[in-house]
Parts: structure tokens; C-alpha cells; sequence
């Protein structure tokens, strides 16, 4: 499927009160392809505003990272699955059997109520993490590692793609074998903004060309005076990297 770069681009709707991400979303609805709702908005607001967002036509991906057993996971995906979102995800670190389960239960409950089935992936390494964070949980593998070993983990378990960060695009790619895996990338800044908590970062031209199939901005848009233009100026990086 060719998308461009407008289809490309998530917005995170990473704000504390429902009123400010209205405000995005009015601003930037028809410019940018998705929102993402994440802990702070579904807490604050609760999900009344992932279904309303994803029925007034707009995707939504629900980044709320579900890490449990595995039968509380896929119940987690159900109700995500009945709020009409595009993507949702999970921690591929929650195993084989707890992505393998989500993955059924989100096919299950598509076909049974006649739902469109929302793309599952699998967050590997967070992009604010580094070796030396990762050390601090016992995992003494280098980043590009562990995102190597995590995404063959997601690709065994029937989910859609992984998030990873356009530093481990190419490896992901290089590893995973199956046609239309996605790649959803966050921590993209600007070449002229502020990395903020980020560490293992890409300008959105160069994610782009590193094959990521989405990529996830928020601060360098929601925090600017002028959103609508920010989001212009990134969709004319994307384009660059498209071209």
C-alpha cells in the first residue's frame, strides 16, 4: 500500500485536558493521518474520546502498551478492537503467548461482530531508553539487539508490526520476513528542535527513508504556537525523505 505523507503522520494527543486535545484535533483534522492517544489523555478523559475521534474519521493509534497476562491482555484488546481504533500495541517483552492470545482475541472478536480488526503491534525498546537503562533491568544487550530479538518474537506471534525507533528500521527490516510488516516510529524530532527525554532519535525525512511506515510527533506540534504550520513544515521533511 503506498501512503504519503500525510497518511504517515501520527500526531501524539500527549495533552492533560480534554479541551486542548479538541483543539488539535480540530486544527489538524484533514492535514494529518492519525492521533494517538496515550496514558495521560485515556487517564485524564477516559475512552469516550478515542471512540468519538475514531468515529468523526480520523484514526486513531491507542498507545496504552498493554503488558499483562496473557488473558488480561486480550481482553484489553477487545475493548480496544469495539472502540474502532486503527493501531493499538503491546510490550513484546510480555512474551510469546501474551501477544500470540491478543493477536486471536482481536481476529476472534473482528469477525464476530463484524469490526474492522485494528492493526496489533509490539513495542520493543522505548525510545527514551538507552544500554545503560536497559542494564538497570538485567538486559546487558546492546538496544539494537534486543529490538532484533523482540520483533522476530512479535513476528512469531501473529502481530501486525512493532514500534521501534528509525536508529533499528533497517534491522527490523533486514530480520522480519513477513510482507507488510509495520514499522511505527516515535521520537522523531525536527532537525532544529530539542530531543526533550528522547535519546534514540531520527529527523522525520530520515526515518522516512529508513523505511519507517508511520512516524509518531508530538511536542515539536502540539507544543508549538503554531500547530497547523509545524505539521506543515514536518509533512515537507516526510516528502523529502518519500522523494
Amino acid at each position: 500500500m503506498n501512503r504519503t505523507a500525510k497518511d504517515r503522520l501520527i500526531v501524539a494527543l500527549d495533552v492533560s485536558t480534554e479541551h486542548r486535545a479538541r483543539e488539535l484535533v480540530e486544527s489538524l483534522r484533514g492535514i494529518v493521518g492519525m492521533f494517538k492517544i496515550g496514558s495521560q489523555l485515556f487517564t485524564e478523559v477516559g475512552p469516550k474520546i478515542v471512540s468519538e475521534i475514531a468515529t468523526s474519521g480520523n484514526g486513531v493509534f491507542l498507545d496504552l502498551k498493554f503488558h499483562d497476562i496473557p488473558n488480561t491482555a486480550a481482553l484489553a484488546a477487545v475493548a480496544a478492537t469495539r472502540l474502532g481504533v486503527s493501531i493499538f500495541n503491546v510490550h513484546a517483552s510480555g512474551g510469546l503467548e501474551m501477544m500470540r492470545r491478543t493477536a486471536d482475541a482481536v481476529s476472534d472478536v473482528s469477525t464476530k461482530e463484524g469490526l474492522k480488526r485494528p492493526s496489533v503491534i509490539a513495542v520493543t525498546v522505548l525510545t527514551s531508553s538507552d544500554k545503560t537503562m536497559l542494564s538497570e533491568v538485567g538486559i546487558t544487550t546492546e538496544p539494537e539487539t534486543q529490538v532484533r530479538r523482540l520483533s522476530l518474537l512479535a513476528e512469531a506471534s501473529g502481530m501486525d508490526g512493532v514500534v521501534a525507533s528509525a536508529r533499528e528500521v533497517a534491522i527490523v527490516r533486514f530480520a522480519v520476513k513477513s510482507p507488510g510488516f509495520l514499522i511505527v516510529t516515535p521520537g522523531v524530532r525536527p532537525a532544529d528542535t530539542v530531543l526533550d527525554d528522547q535519546r534514540r532519535v531520527m529527523t522525520p525525512a530520515q526515518a522516512i527513508r529508513a523505511g519507517a511506515d508511520y512516524i509518531v510527533v508530538g511536542r515539536p506540534i502540539t507544543n508549538a504556537k503554531d500547530p497547523l504550520e509545524s505539521a506543515g513544515q514536518i509533512l515537507d521533511e516526510m516528502e523529502s525523505g518519500l522523494g
